[in-house]
């Protein structure tokens, strides 16, 4: 038997399915679980164990590469209708989703726009009672770039969440005054704003373009704290079970926050819950919520958590 899971978003998006994930193979034992989902994920999660294939799949839901019909269908990729009727071009015997008025033939719990991303993908999964400990990664199996460092991760897809440069760099300097090893990563593209962050910090502090993802994952699971935004690698943190400071800005932490070791991680934000905010401030600038967040109460918390 085969269960086709949909989850074609990011990898911090496809981190916070990770529960719902492992709870489909207890409903299921023996079956042989693939999803459709980009490389990143895709190559993570298959190296992890938590599914046994990869079938590629984007955010525009072109039809999927499947033969085969007769098979369970899981929909944790949205509320439909598209990602629905996507899914059922591949003719399950069954479709899992939330229920939806555009496709009446779908039975299916209602959809909970307020609801943290981890629970509304767990609650989908029959019979399934969420583990907190089910979000986080096995242990790596290659060896850290650095061991033990202070990790700070400037970078975020969208300008709105992303915290001053200056700022970072002011947190990295002060923790590398206190004797702390610092470390800045990101993706390639990103190594100027890593080296801007960097500066003063000394030889092999940027690693910015340097790892690939089985090394990010090795370095946060090493990791003494993690400073970063409301983005992907904060997710990728939480299930490395890193300390992390958690930036967020106009998206507010109800729906994203971690829900595993509160006691390891500390979530900043100065927005009001179920209070709109506007979406996201002006294009390419730091959103005002993210701006309200400052250095000192940054410090402050990484201190709290650091051993």
């Amino acid at each position: 038997m085969r269960l086709l899971v949909l989850r074609a978003l990011g990898l911090g998006d496809a981190l916070t399915g990770l529960p719902a994930l492992r709870g489909l193979r207890r409903a299921w034992p023996g079956a042989r679980v693939v999803l459709a989902t980009g490389p990143a994920a895709g190559g993570l999660l298959r190296r992890a164990g938590v599914v046994d294939e990869v079938v590629p799949a984007g955010e525009d839901l072109a039809p999927l590469a499947w033969t085969g019909d007769g098979h369970v269908a899981v929909n944790l990729h949205g509320r439909g209708p598209r990602s629905h009727r996507l899914l059922l071009a591949t003719r399950p015997a069954r479709l899992v989703a939330f229920a939806h008025p555009d496709v009446p033939g779908v039975p299916g719990p209602a959809w909970d726009e307020r609801e943290h991303e981890v629970r509304r993908w767990a609650r989908l999964v029959p019979s399934y009672e969420l583990d907190p400990a089910d979000l986080l990664l096995p242990p790596a199996q290659d060896a850290p770039a650095v061991e033990g460092a202070v990790v700070v991760h400037p970078g975020a897809a969208y300008a709105a969440r992303r915290w001053p440069a200056e700022r970072f760099a002011a947190v990295a300097r002060a923790l590398a005054s206190e004797g702390r090893r610092v470390v800045v990563t990101g993706s390639a593209p990103e190594r100027p704003l890593a080296e801007e962050v960097a500066r003063g910090l000394g030889p092999g502090a940027v690693l910015a373009g340097a790892l690939d993802l089985p090394g990010m994952v090795a370095l946060l699971q090493s990791a003494a704290l993690v400073v970063v935004g409301d983005t992907g690698v904060g997710h990728l943190a939480t299930a490395c079970g890193a300390p992390a400071v958690h930036l967020f800005g106009p998206e507010p932490p109800g729906r994203w926050a971690p829900l595993v070791h509160p006691e390891r991680h500390a979530v900043l934000w100065h927005g009001v819950e179920g209070v709109d905010t506007g979406g996201g401030g002006r294009a390419g600038v730091p959103d005002p919520l993210t701006l309200r967040i400052t250095v000192d109460e940054v410090l402050a918390a990484a201190r709290r958590l650091l051993p």
